[in-house]
């Protein structure tokens, strides 16, 4: 049995409720930013405090806004990695321990699934665009300033 809708205004809301439906949905609400210093410099980092935001991260994003980044915020100080699967950007990445301190900074290519690891146990993974770090002249024991009010809001 086919459906036909006969009427101008039922067609009409169908293809509304059709196009509403094939919106995808996500599955947590947007990551909150927060901004975040080193020295003279500021950093607008979106902020992945759960699960879901930490599994999903800068994935299919086809650009990043220069001074921007996305801050990952983990449940427990342990040495964790970081792969590009899904991820369309070149990426650094700078682990922090818990007082925001770079342990070491790695830079990934898109698209791949080699492991990032943090060279001791970390808190926090800044991602930035491929070079940032090092333009800045960043790299370990420069103090993250914002980030250890974060790590409260892990889960």
């Amino acid at each position: 049995m086919a459906l036909t809708f006969s009427s101008p205004f039922l067609r009409v809301v169908c293809a509304g409720v059709l196009a509403v439906a094939a919106v995808p949905v996500l599955a947590d609400s947007p990551m909150p930013l927060t901004e975040l210093s080193i020295g003279m410099y500021r950093i607008e980092a979106e902020v992945a405090a759960t699960q879901d935001h930490r599994m999903v991260g800068l994935m299919q994003r086809r650009s990043m806004p220069a001074n921007h980044g996305m801050l990952f915020v983990f449940t427990e100080q342990q040495r964790h990695c970081m792969w590009m699967r899904n991820t369309l950007l070149p990426l650094s990445v700078a682990f922090l321990d818990e007082q925001g301190r770079i342990l070491n900074v790695e830079d990934m290519q898109p698209q791949t699934e080699d492991n990032h690891c943090a060279a001791k146990p970390a808190r926090f993974a800044l991602e930035m665009n491929l070079g940032w770090f090092k333009q800045k002249g960043l790299a370990a024991g420069t103090k993250i300033n914002g980030v250890e009010r974060l790590a409260a809001q892990a889960r």
